[in-house]
């Protein structure tokens, strides 16, 4: 599994949200809740553990020239609407 994402955005949102991009990629290696929330482009909502954190994280699926990887979009400590989503599904 690739991951691709911005650095800086990464940065800004390790300052702002305790996690950036490069811990992110740890949810996605454990069980998860996925759901599609956009038709154009596609984007899915994982949430899952990230740390000692419930984590939810935006990201699109792409493909290059190598192979398919995940865009990771944006993401943020889980709302108490995601949490019970993950701990229904999951």
């Amino acid at each position: 599994m690739r991951f691709k994402f911005d650095n800086a955005k990464s940065q800004r949102l390790r300052k702002k949200r305790g996690i950036g991009f490069e811990e992110a990629q740890e949810l996605f290696y454990s069980p998860y809740y996925l759901d599609q929330i956009l038709d154009d482009p596609v984007q899915w909502v994982a949430i899952g553990w990230v740390k000692a954190g419930l984590y939810s994280v935006i990201y699109e699926e792409r493909e290059d020239a190598e192979s398919a990887y995940y865009h990771l979009v944006t993401l943020w400590k889980s709302t108490k609407a995601e949490r019970l989503k993950y701990e229904e599904n999951s």
